[in-house]
């Protein structure tokens, strides 16, 4: 089940928003197959592990024990259900992480290997399988992204300076710690800022610093106030798709699209509501001070990287606070990394 879980990992983020499943396919305690789950519309692990058994180990499929990660499918997606792979390859048994609480799932595929006489174990390292595929557990069991708080600050506790002229840029860390950064975006669906982020940094929210794909971005512009000035501002180019968030219309307009939402006192449930019926598992909230603080009040937030330098701006805008401890702190160059978690699989 490790191996299973090492499997998973690769397959990671790019199955998404499909979980990401590890299997290997053990004949008298020797590896005859492995798989992992193929970028999203693609296999999934069962099947590539399948068909990863050479020409002369294919007489021992059906003497074979199958260990996956996460409970194999029973119904019809992007690709047809690998319960029904397994019985037709006559897999005698199978050992399972743990069970997928997806609802076109949730048991169905146990139950159709147990009817047709597969053995079947669940609960292997299943917290360790839960946390592997936690974007995917969160989305549908709490009906939301999995949602990621990311900033960085200065020793005395600012994330930006005083004052700072449209444009300018002020990094409080250093590149290496941006390379990460991008890194992380790269890993998750999409990235969220407010109106005042994009106002005074006039960021991209892409990877440019890291080889992976680019979030989808979400942009918090309540009366459209940056989209009637888009030309102004990089969020808005053609380097990945962008959501604006907004109390007027539903539009769409080349890779950009307005998403109609109410900004009252529930604001993040309702944007939470939205984004679930988006398809988006996973985002990274990167700023600023008044959008962050609106997840950490409504507690609807998963996990926080804060990010720290010994630099001081003596006055500026005052970084978000966690009474909470640290998972975990690790050290970035000269920078340093708290990881906070706020969940339990």
């Amino acid at each position: 089940m490790r191996r299973c879980l090492e499997l998973a990992s690769i397959g990671l983020p790019l199955a998404m928003p499909n979980p990401s499943v590890g299997a290997v396919l053990v004949f008298q305690d020797t590896i005859i197959g492995e798989g992992f789950t193929s970028p999203y519309g693609g296999s999934h692990g069962e099947v590539n592990c399948i068909n990863s058994v050479t020409e002369n180990n294919k007489q021992y499929i059906s003497q074979s024990t199958l260990y996956v990660s996460l409970e194999p499918c029973s119904h019809t997606g992007k690709t047809p259900p690998c319960s029904n792979l397994i019985i037709e390859n006559k897999i005698p048994e199978v050992i399972i992480g743990c069970v997928d609480t997806f609802s076109l799932v949730a048991g169905k595929g146990i139950e159709m290997l147990q009817n047709k006489g597969v053995k079947t174990t669940v609960g292997i390292l299943e917290n360790e399988c839960r946390e592997l595929n936690k974007r995917f557990f969160t989305f549908h069991e709490k009906k939301r992204p999995f949602v990621i708080l990311k900033w960085a600050q200065t020793s005395d506790k600012f994330i930006a300076p005083e004052k700072k002229k449209h444009g300018q840029e002020r990094w409080i860390t250093g590149e290496l710690t941006k390379e990460l950064v991008h890194k992380m975006r790269s890993e998750e669906m999409a990235i969220l800022v407010g109106k005042k982020t994009v106002l005074v940094d006039n960021p991209s929210l892409t990877t440019r610093n890291y080889p992976g794909k680019n979030p989808t971005r979400i942009i918090l512009d309540n009366k459209l106030q940056l989209w009637n000035s888009r030309s102004d501002f990089s969020v808005f180019n053609k380097d990945s798709k962008t959501l604006i968030v907004n109390s007027i219309s539903n539009f769409e307009e080349g890779n950009c699209q307005g998403i109609k939402v109410k900004f009252d006192s529930n604001l993040i449930e309702n944007l939470m509501t939205k984004l679930h019926q988006e398809n988006i598992q996973s985002i990274i909230v990167e700023g600023g001070e008044i959008t962050i603080d609106s997840f950490i009040k409504e507690g609807i937030w998963d996990e926080a990287f804060v990010f720290k330098n010994e630099k001081k701006f003596k006055k500026g805008v005052k970084a978000p606070t966690l009474n909470l401890e640290a998972n975990k702190v690790l050290s970035i160059g000269n920078d340093s990394l708290s990881i906070y978690k706020n969940y339990e699989m």
